[in-house]
């Protein structure tokens, strides 16, 4: 008999994967060790503590090039952050400079300062510390005040600078860089807030459409809202303590929220506590966001985004629309891409998971969108004509430029639930007789058996959720799956998706999840850049998701529980996204009411969930209605 030839083993395709990591990590240090050479050759360092208004002084790093001269001046960037300028001491230099090190290779002053009460800085801390609009006396300090004083003191005491700054940041230090334009100084010609936090309870990080994000907010606040009594070069380090690796059974077994303060924080993580006590969007949440403030902004403005960020993509969007709203007469871009928290700054931006991008995109965008942009208006150099949106367009890998987000020819379409789990653009098409009720689909939610949001076994949240196989969740009972027939031709996404729901309850309250999703053909080749055995055949991409405490459904402010058994109607913001579902790909929409334990549970009893105690958690059916005029549908802005 012939033999046919052996497939490799898995011996050697795990040591063909581990040379191939080695030597991607080879050529990752290799460029560290040569970025880190290049800033010592051609910068000196200085340490500074810069006074401020109110006489608090704030540690500021500053790389210097060699060459500067009288003669040969150059701009200044600057970078705010609550997360250390480190490393500390004046002999000690960063492996990397700048947004990207393209900006310590064309010659930058570039200032790095930690915010008021951290780390090395003086002052008390506030997370997003509210602006105030009349400063009436020295006091009265926000973040806007305390960047205006800093790069007044940059501008008088840095020999060498053109008069010119810049500022830009990512995540928490992408909302300082959206301060920096509020009430800007004159010399600053140019923001790039990248993944800027703009609204800690609607959708950043912390809440989306009120309901809380519990892993990331346990874990983040663990250090950051630690107590810091004096100025110090040291954090506080993460909690630890899980004793497992499955966060699922760790938040479960830790129970209602509240016994977070009673086992762990001890009623010593401010932060946290504030997060406890303000349970609704009330006057603490709304006077710590930046929007309504972005009004007469002067410098230039770049928002940067990624349609895979699992902390901030509320954050870019929102601040690039309210900074249009206003009119401004300067600038504002828009730039999104492929990318998970600030994943244009860091890697190639090749891929995410299994998914392929086609090109090396964060190179692209850090060579020939952000760099010819602060060239411009700090360096002089020519307009780079960047379109008033750039953005990169997954499914169909590609980016796209728009003169307005969203695109003027992106018309909003609604995908309708119908009774047999069919997904359509057409509503459903049935005849009900007067005073019959409409149809609905059913399922029983259990806070003791939540759904999880990721297949894996893990400990802290990760990112891979945002690009997951969805696969593991349209399996159980108490997740319902609509989709559409096979696609005779391309549909293509581009602005708000959001969701429109038509439910009922036997409980007083409850979560709605909603996830949009591309469904590959069964015959999609297996060109995983992770795993060449993952089977691309049906995967279900996660396109957006996005979850709503229905409480909130006719106010964010004003809670309200919902009455057993009447059909209400829960409508919310999933967030932008710009997508091509391809020929031959099925369109999905899942639905769901616990996503564990990324989002805290719900008790399904209209309580403050903050205080509720194990008593309040109840099991709960909810049906979801597809006919007549509760039609339940997810809306999409299609391209034609």
């Amino acid at each position: 008999m012939k033999q046919c030839p052996k497939s490799p083993s898995f011996g050697i395709m795990f040591l063909l994967a581990m040379l191939l990591y080695s030597g991607t990590t080879a050529l990752a240090q290799t460029k560290i060790n040569e970025d880190s050479v290049y800033i010592r050759e051609h910068y000196n360092k200085i340490e500074r503590m810069i006074p401020v208004r109110d006489g608090v002084k704030l540690f500021t790093s500053i790389y210097i090039p060699k060459d500067i001269s009288a003669s040969k001046t150059y701009p200044i960037l600057l970078n705010r952050t609550p997360y250390s300028v480190a490393p500390y001491g004046e002999t000690l230099f960063k492996n990397s400079i700048g947004p990207s090190m393209h900006f310590a290779r064309e010659g930058y002053i570039i200032a790095y300062q930690d915010v008021r009460g951290k780390y090395m800085s003086e002052g008390d801390f506030e997370a997003y510390r509210p602006f105030i609009t009349q400063k009436k006396a020295k006091t009265d300090i926000d973040e806007s005040s305390d960047t205006y004083d800093t790069i007044e003191w940059l501008i008088k005491n840095m020999e060498g600078n053109n008069g010119k700054v810049g500022s830009w940041g990512i995540s928490a230090p992408g909302y300082y860089a959206t301060m920096t334009a509020v009430e800007a100084h004159p010399a600053l010609k140019v923001a790039s807030p990248q993944a800027p936090v703009a609204d800690w309870f609607m959708g950043d990080d912390r809440h989306h459409n009120g309901a809380f994000f519990l892993m990331g907010t346990f874990a983040f606040l663990s250090s950051y809202g630690a107590p810091r009594p004096v100025p110090t070069s040291k954090g506080t380090p993460q909690f630890s303590a899980y004793g497992t690796p499955d966060s699922y059974e760790f938040y479960k077994n830790l129970g209602p929220l509240k016994n977070v303060n009673e086992k762990i924080f001890k009623n010593q993580n401010r932060i946290w506590n504030q997060m406890m006590e303000n349970e609704s969007y009330n006057d603490f949440w709304k006077a710590r966001t930046p929007l309504p403030h972005l009004k007469n902004i002067k410098p230039a403005v770049m928002v940067v985004g990624g349609w895979f960020d699992q902390e901030d993509l509320y954050g870019p969007l929102k601040t690039y629309q309210a900074i249009e709203n206003n009119k401004p007469k300067s600038p504002n871009l828009l730039v999104m891409g492929p990318w998970i928290h600030g994943g244009w700054s860091r890697g190639t931006g090749q891929s995410l998971g299994n998914i392929r991008f086609g090109s090396k995109t964060s190179a692209f965008y850090q060579k020939d969108i952000e760099l010819p942009y602060f060239n411009h208006y700090l360096k002089g150099n020519t307009d780079p004509a960047l379109p008033k949106a750039y953005i990169f367009e997954t499914g169909a890998n590609e980016w796209r430029k728009y003169d307005q987000w969203p695109p003027k020819n992106a018309v909003e379409k609604k995908l309708y639930f119908h009774p047999d789990g069919t997904l359509s653009f057409s509503p459903t098409m049935t005849t009900m007789q007067v005073g019959a009720s409409p149809s609905f689909d059913e399922y029983t939610s259990d806070p003791a058996r939540p759904v999880p949001y990721t297949s894996e076994i893990r400990i802290i949240r990760g990112s891979d959720y945002m690009y997951e196989d969805q696969r593991f969740a349209s399996t159980r009972p108490d997740v319902l799956v609509y989709q559409t027939e096979v696609l005779t031709e391309d549909v293509t996404i581009s602005g708000n998706v959001f969701a429109d729901l038509f439910v009922s309850t036997t409980g007083t309250d409850a979560d709605f999840v909603v996830k949009l999703i591309d469904v590959y053909p069964g015959d999609a080749p297996n060109n995983s850049p992770v795993n060449p055995n993952m089977k691309m055949g049906g995967f279900q991409l996660l396109v957006r998701g996005e979850v709503m405490r229905a409480k909130f459904r006719k106010s964010f402010s004003k809670p309200e529980p919902l009455v057993p058994g009447k059909i209400e109607n829960v409508r919310f913001d999933m967030q932008d996204a710009a997508h091509r579902f391809k020929k031959g790909h099925k369109i999905m929409v899942q639905v769901q009411s616990s996503w564990f334990p990324l989002v805290d549970r719900n008790p399904q009893k209209f309580v403050n969930i903050y205080k509720a105690s194990e008593q309040d958690f109840q099991t709960a059916k909810h049906r979801i209605f597809n006919s007549g005029n509760a039609s339940s549908y997810v809306g999409v802005r299609v391209l034609e």
